[in-house]
């Protein structure tokens, strides 16, 4: 049974189309008109899914958590502040962030901005001072690296039957056509996409080709703990190649 106090209807369509609205839509003695977004486990959905909403529910949520932490910061080391962030700040930015990724750089600018102030108030950096060295001391991922973590991670779930069924059928063995070196490389097959902005966000396209351009060594992970491990020392390590 349908609640009609609580019942949303949205309707998915590219950005790129333009489509008719959709006419209200009878739930019991109810006439519900579609929404431009809805929330579904924490999640913003908007109609165009650019998760536009998303990020700027997120960024709202996210700087509200700082300035309550900030005014108590006084009072607390920076251990204790660390444990805070990651507790009301952190935890927000990593929730279902493998949604994000492919965003255009200014949607990922907004989450970074955000956790840039969260490390500035566990470090007490000055507004001023530049943030990736702070970034670094303190041994967090940037956002876009956060996001394709987590991507990576889900994939070596479903490519080791850690991940529902849904999941484990997007992601497929590379299999050549005659035998070729690549056969022991653990690659992943990557479907043809015919849009840059949705096609390329799907998971079962950003997985393989995030996957595939991993090192051989972290392919051949065993463990899901080894494969955390070695991945988030690669993608720091890339992320902060220019920081001595």
């Amino acid at each position: 049974m349908l609640n009609d106090s609580k019942t949303e209807v949205i309707h998915l369509s590219s950005q790129f189309v333009k489509t008719l609205p959709l006419p209200p839509l009878t739930i019991g003695n109810a006439a519900i008109d579609p929404s431009t977004s809805a929330r579904d486990l924490g999640v913003v959905i908007d109609s165009a899914l650019n998760m536009k909403e998303h990020v700027k529910a997120l960024t709202r949520s996210a700087s509200f958590a700082i300035y309550k932490i900030g005014k108590i910061c006084k009072y607390l080391d920076s251990k204790s502040t660390e444990h805070l962030v990651h507790a009301f700040v952190t935890s927000r930015l990593d929730c279902c962030n493998s949604l994000l990724f492919g965003l255009p750089k200014h949607q990922i600018a907004k989450l970074q901005r955000i956790q840039n102030s969260a490390a500035r108030l566990v470090s007490r950096a000055k507004y001023r001072d530049h943030m990736k060295p702070v970034l670094y001391d303190l041994h967090w991922l940037p956002i876009e690296q956060r996001i394709v973590y987590k991507v990576l991670l889900i994939t070596f779930k479903a490519l080791h039957d850690l991940a529902p069924l849904y999941l484990k059928e997007l992601v497929n063995t590379y299999q050549p056509t005659r035998s070729l070196r690549s056969t022991t490389q653990n690659l992943l097959s990557v479907p043809k996409c015919n849009t840059k902005f949705y096609g390329e966000r799907a998971f079962c396209n950003a997985a393989p080709v995030l996957w595939n351009n991993l090192p051989i060594q972290l392919r051949s992970a065993d463990s899901i703990n080894h494969f955390k491990s070695i991945l988030k020392t690669h993608l720091f390590t890339n992320a902060f190649s220019d920081v001595s």
